[in-house]
């Protein structure tokens, strides 16, 4: 469930073995490979990294399906977006297909409806069970992950797999993946790094179970693989930071 790294660079560089090995036994074992992608900051050194033929010439990339965990709603152009950033820095550098990569954003439709049309597209994808491959996700010194914040009632949800809602404190309206979905991954991996993520860390692998204020404590995966993917600076006050 956890694993320290001495670097950033660490990080990114177990990850991308990661997501290579899942990637080739997917494609290997069903013939197509699901992941979703996560935005930020955290990723962006993965993504690079992925990019480079040692890496991206290991995968078939016709065969990998691409969604998001989740996004703000913003245009794709717009350089909050998540699907923005990861085109830049991965996806526009790897032959995937664009008829395979599926934003979590339309314009001209509402947030909550496009929610809707995204748990369809999912169904249609993933077939009524919902596993998903691999899930790349970060945690912010809050604690939350994907879009699912502090102290929001999308930390309640429990049947629907993507939910929109308009997050106050941000004044924005962000789109999710939902924990009932997240937590039917196969490998979902977070990465966190640096010594604004220890606390937050620290509370949620080690503290009392308060997902209310420390949502990434919902991450409970029923068949799959858990790993928080992290740095010396962050895993600093964990009780087992060796």
């Amino acid at each position: 469930m956890l694993n320290i790294q001495s670097s950033t660079e660490e990080i990114f560089k177990t990850a991308a073995q990661l997501f290579v090995a899942a990637a080739c036994d997917a494609i290997d074992q069903k013939g197509f490979f699901t992941v979703a992608l996560t935005g930020g900051s955290s990723p962006e050194g993965l993504y690079k990294l992925l990019s480079e033929d040692q890496y991206k010439n290991q995968i078939d990339w016709t065969k990998v399906l691409v969604f998001w965990g989740d996004e703000r709603w913003v245009p794709l152009d717009n350089e909050l977006s998540n699907a923005k950033m990861s085109q830049e820095t991965l996806l526009q550098n790897v032959p995937v297909l664009s008829s395979n990569v599926f934003p979590m954003y339309a314009d001209g439709v509402k947030p909550e409806d496009f929610a809707s049309t995204y748990n369809t597209l999912l169904h249609e994808k993933l077939g009524d069970d919902g596993i998903m491959d691999f899930i790349l996700l970060g945690m912010g010194s809050d604690g939350h992950t994907a879009s699912l914040f502090p102290g929001t009632a999308v930390l309640e949800e429990k049947e629907k797999w993507v939910a929109a809602y308009y997050l106050d404190a941000q004044q924005m309206y962000r789109i999710t993946l939902t924990a009932p979905f997240l937590n039917k991954a196969k490998k979902i991996i977070v990465l966190t790094f640096g010594d604004a993520k220890a606390d937050a860390l620290k509370e949620v692998l080690e503290g009392d179970y308060n997902p209310s204020l420390y949502p990434s404590q919902l991450l409970k995966p029923t068949i799959g693989e858990l790993l928080f993917l992290v740095d010396e600076k962050a895993a600093k006050y964990l009780s087992n930071n060796d």
